[in-house]
């Protein structure tokens, strides 16, 4: 296979030139019309200066514009460097500074602060506007600005494709670098696994400039020669209508995700019938929740793991194999999982330790920080931070973060085992759970919940826990708020939770 990112999207466009590539809002693009576009993009940015070794920052959310352009930087042998477009403009410079970002494509709502970085930003030289009429730095200026002298020059598997960065839980983000081997290995196993042919209709709903959508959403489909259906945003109402619409066969998404669609009154099971998989990864989504959504839409989701230093995916559950609810699946092809102790040392099956990944899809590492990258990287094994523990069958589960593990007294409590009996109750739809100082045993329990149920009481919902749960795992306080913190995919973010007990 081609170890190439923009190299996929050329083969497929000669194999599959007139299929349909990507629909957004209507519209829909031939593999044909995006190899042109991208073309077209890439000659102008090299008109503009930009080429191999030259990073270019894609500051824009779901739109055929990210596609195109993703692509279209990636042929110039530049890299893309992803921005969520609703950071803070401290989170956007210290990105665009870390990076050494030579140029900005984004939209227009953020050409005040673009502009004034330029000026600030050493490397920063250049912004495109994709809902511009400016002439100068509008996209259609960029798109048009054709040079017959561009040739795409000759990209290495280990050359560098996407730098990603991760949101830490202290300090500021890392920039993970991923190479064209990194990125096109994990399209390829994904697509192995899940048997990715050019029928596939996939919904695009989650980020595009995460990674979890950059892999399952876009490159693995178009290596495979299939179609993408465009979302600006998740909205579970308007996720349904496009996938009756449609007849989309694959969707990719968050637990938060799933939960808001399993709350819709009016969806069945009649509207998921064209649908062949659903692939949930980001957070370990609850079993009751799992079970749950199952059971009305008569669907099959299948819960998986990754990182942004893995490209991301690392294991799956598989398609045709044995079910095990709660269990994020087995290694994908040509990766490679194992549970190990504080040395390193594999652990026996069923015993807890960190997990530990190794294949082609391993970061290259930490963009300027060879300390981090040092100690997350060892024998060119990943150390993830994460506590798990592996079956007989070689099925992996997540117990919880590392850093979010809970001692009671000298007891382990993993938040995650509180949090799944939490969602049994009849009216819980979100919870977290984080240790919270306590004078007596060092720390203890406490619980955030969202409840469907205006009524219910925290002294019900603590009864329930105390029924279930060992009296060291039991949560001392339980608060009840209209919604839990989130991240930009939707990942529940437990560190600000703990930041706003601490502040207290």
């Amino acid at each position: 296979m081609s170890f190439n990112l923009s190299g996929i999207l050329k083969n497929s466009a000669e194999k599959y030139p007139d299929r349909f590539v990507y629909t957004f809002l209507d519209c829909s693009v031939t593999y044909q019309e995006l190899e042109a576009m991208v073309d077209k993009v890439a000659s102008g940015l090299y008109e503009n200066g930009i080429g191999k070794g030259d990073r270019v920052a894609l500051v824009l959310g779901n739109c055929p514009e990210f596609v195109i352009a993703y692509y279209g930087i990636l042929r110039t042998g530049a890299s893309v460097v992803p921005i969520n477009p609703i950071f803070t403009s401290r989170e956007i410079t210290y990105i665009l500074s870390n990076s050494k970002a030579k140029a900005v494509i984004a939209n227009s709502g953020l050409s005040q602060l673009l502009s004034s970085l330029v000026n600030k930003l050493e490397n920063l030289q250049m912004t495109f506007y994709t809902d511009s009429f400016n002439a100068y730095n509008s996209w259609d200026q960029l798109i048009q600005s054709s040079n017959n002298e561009f040739v795409a020059p000759p990209i290495g598997e280990n050359d560098l494709a996407v730098v990603l960065y991760t949101s830490g839980t202290t300090g500021n983000p890392k920039g993970a670098m991923l190479s064209h081997r990194n990125m096109t290995s994990n399209a390829e196993s994904f697509g192995e696994f899940f048997g990715f042919t050019k029928d596939d209709r996939i919904i695009a709903t989650l980020p595009m400039f995460h990674v979890f959508c950059m892999t399952v959403c876009i490159n693995t489909p178009i290596k495979n020669g299939a179609h993408i259906l465009i979302m600006p945003k998740f909205d579970p109402t308007e996720v349904v209508k496009t996938i009756v619409r449609e007849k989309a066969t694959l969707f990719a998404g968050v637990p938060t995700m799933y939960s808001f669609m399993m709350q819709l009154p009016n969806a069945t099971a009649e509207d998921f019938s064209s649908i062949r998989a659903c692939f949930s990864g980001g957070a370990s989504i609850p079993v009751e929740l799992l079970n749950r959504f199952q059971e009305k839409y008569k669907v099959d989701i299948l819960e998986g793991y990754g990182l942004s230093e893995t490209a991301p995916v690392t294991v799956f559950s598989p398609l045709n194999g044995i079910r095990k609810p709660g269990s994020i699946g087995v290694n994908i092809p040509n990766v490679t999982n194992k549970v190990v102790d504080p040395n390193g040392i594999e652990v026996p099956i069923g015993e807890i330790g960190e997990l530990v990944v190794k294949g082609p899809n391993v970061m290259l590492g930490y963009l300027e920080m060879p300390e981090a990258t040092f100690t997350s990287i060892k024998d060119g094994w990943f150390y993830t931070g994460d506590l798990a523990k592996m079956d007989e069958d070689g099925y992996f589960y997540i117990i919880d973060r590392i850093k979010d593990l809970i001692i009671v007294g000298g007891y382990n409590v993993y938040p995650r085992e509180v949090e799944e009996v939490l969602y049994q109750h009849h009216a819980v739809v979100e919870a977290a759970v984080v240790g919270i100082p306590d004078s007596n045993f060092g720390e203890s329990v406490k619980a955030f919940v969202v409840c469907i149920d205006p009524n219910v009481s925290v002294e019900e919902i603590l009864l329930f826990a105390q029924e279930r749960l060992a009296k060291y795992k039991q949560p001392r306080e339980i608060e009840i708020l209209t919604e839990l913190p989130k991240n930009s995919t939707g990942k529940i973010l437990r560190r600000s939770l703990r930041s706003t007990v601490e502040s207290k």
